[in-house]
């Protein structure tokens, strides 16, 4: 397709339905019974999902007397596999679903990729104002580059399990470990392993790998630059301080696209989530 100016905004428009999937989600419901108002909604990083965030989600409902919502992203989780597999198309499903299930006032949060999907919400010119109230953004910048080799090995490194037909846990782990040395992170990896059942004899992945493969690039793309827009209502970012994800290079690209944002600084890695 040609590239004008006319279809590049029509492309980034999030109130466009033509290709947003039904994203699956876990739902926290406080005791009064609401479901709609304030709510917050968690967004996951690359190859995680709803899993990840389920302690904390009850722990947030239940101090914030809130609504929570997890979600799975498209191409994770049990969310369909679908194309594109971009932040602007990641970011209109979760509208649809905000849409969908009338929530207001609510706070978006999201690690890493999700931090991204969530940055690209609360930028797009065409979100109604009375949809976001507070935005989260876990250990990662609005900023444009490669992703580490690191992610696209994970990827080689799944293939691996499947093409090998292995039929436990123990054997897969063996295998990631040629890849990857934090147990953590091996652990975080498997969460998205099937093993053999009925309908399956090997175990498989239930992320699509072809598709999370030939995305890895654009993962480390962002659909704004500072300058073109900016998000002025209320944001936190929250740093690893172990962590180089926000760093001195995309500060500046953070300050200009989220003038009302404020930083605080955790004891940890990448994963500020799960190592707090």
């Amino acid at each position: 397709m040609l590239l004008t100016p006319g279809n590049y905004f029509l492309g980034r428009r999030l109130s466009s339905t033509s290709s947003v999937v039904e994203l699956e989600h876990s739902e926290y419901i406080p005791s009064d019974g609401n479901k709609t108002q304030g709510a917050l909604v968690i967004l996951h990083g690359l190859f995680g999902s709803k899993q990840n965030w389920s302690s904390l989600s009850k722990a947030f409902s239940k101090d914030l007397n809130k609504p929570v919502y997890a979600l799975d992203l498209r191409n994770h989780g049990r969310s369909p596999h679908a194309l594109p597999m971009t932040y602007s198309q990641m970011a209109a499903d979760v509208l649809h679903f905000i849409q969908k299930n009338d929530l207001t006032e609510i706070s978006l949060l999201g690690h890493s990729m999700g931090g991204k999907v969530v940055m690209s919400l609360a930028l797009n010119p065409n979100l109604p104002s009375s949809i976001l109230s507070n935005l989260i953004v876990a250990d990662i910048a609005p900023s444009r580059g490669e992703l580490s080799d690191e992610f696209m090995s994970y990827i080689h490194a799944m293939k691996k399990i499947e093409s090998m037909k292995l039929t436990t846990r123990k054997e897969a782990t063996e295998v990631l470990q040629q890849f990857e040395k934090d147990p953590g992170v091996i652990a975080f990896l498997l969460t998205n392993l099937i093993l053999p059942s009925s309908s399956s004899q090997y175990a498989h992945f239930r992320i699509p790998l072809d598709i999370l493969g030939d995305a890895i690039t654009e993962m480390g793309s962002f659909p704004y630059a500072p300058g073109e827009t900016k998000f002025e209502g209320r944001t936190l970012f929250v740093k690893g301080e172990k962590s180089n994800f926000i760093n001195r290079h995309n500060i500046p690209a953070i300050d200009a696209l989220f003038p009302n944002k404020t930083m605080k600084m955790m004891d940890t890695g990448h994963w500020v989530h799960g190592e707090r």
